[in-house]
C-alpha cells in the first residue's frame, strides 16, 4: 500500500486502551513513525497525573498545541492522543494543518481498567479512569474509525490498517 506523504494519524481514547501498543504495531506495519502524546506532556501536567489530579483544559491545550505541530511537521506519522473531546479534535485538525485520520480505542471500562493496573512504570493512575470516561466525548463515524479492543492486538492493527485504506 502506497501511503500519502501528508497521512496524519491520531489513535485516540481513554488511557489504558492500548494506544501506544496500537500505535507501535500500526507504525510498524505502515513503515511510517509513531509519536506517544505522553511524551509531548509539560512536566506539569505529569506531576498532576501522577498525584492523581486530572487535568483540565487549560492544562491540555499547551500539549494539544505540541501534538498538533508533530502532526504537522512530522508527516506521514501516526500520534497516540487522548483526544477526548471534539473541542480537542478540532485543535489538533486546525494546528495540522491537513487531514487528520482519527482511530477511536474504544472497551468497556472493566477491560481498560485490568489493562491499567497490570501495566507498570507508567504515571497515569488507575483512579484518574473515571475522569477520563466522564470527559470522553465519543466521535461519530463521520469523525473517527471505532475499534473495539476487546480482540488480539493484531486483529486491532489489521481493523486499523483496513480502516486507513478507506
Amino acid at each position: 500500500m502506497t501511503l500519502r506523504p501528508d497521512l496524519r494519524i491520531v489513535i485516540m481514547g481513554v488511557s489504558g486502551c492500548g494506544k501506544s501498543s496500537v500505535g507501535d504495531g500500526l507504525a510498524a506495519r505502515l513503515g511510517i513513525p509513531y509519536r506517544d502524546g505522553d511524551d509531548l506532556h509539560p512536566p506539569a501536567n505529569v506531576d498532576k497525573m501522577r498525584v492523581g489530579i486530572p487535568l483540565t483544559d487549560d492544562d491540555r491545550w499547551p500539549w494539544l498545541d505540541r501534538v498538533a505541530e508533530v502532526l504537522a511537521n512530522e508527516a506521514p506519522v501516526i500520534v497516540g492522543c487522548s483526544a477526548l473531546r471534539r473541542a480537542y479534535r478540532d485543535r489538533l485538525r486546525e494546528g495540522a494543518g491537513g487531514t487528520v485520520q482519527f482511530l477511536h480505542l474504544t472497551g468497556s471500562r472493566e477491560v481498560i481498567a485490568s489493562r491499567m493496573a497490570a501495566r507498570t512504570g507508567h504515571y497515569m493512575p488507575t483512579s484518574l479512569l473515571d475522569s477520563q470516561f466522564a470527559a470522553l466525548e465519543a466521535p461519530g463515524p463521520d469523525e473517527a474509525l471505532s475499534i473495539d479492543i476487546d480482540q488480539p492486538l493484531e486483529a486491532i492493527i489489521a481493523v486499523a490498517a483496513e480502516g486507513i485504506r478507506r
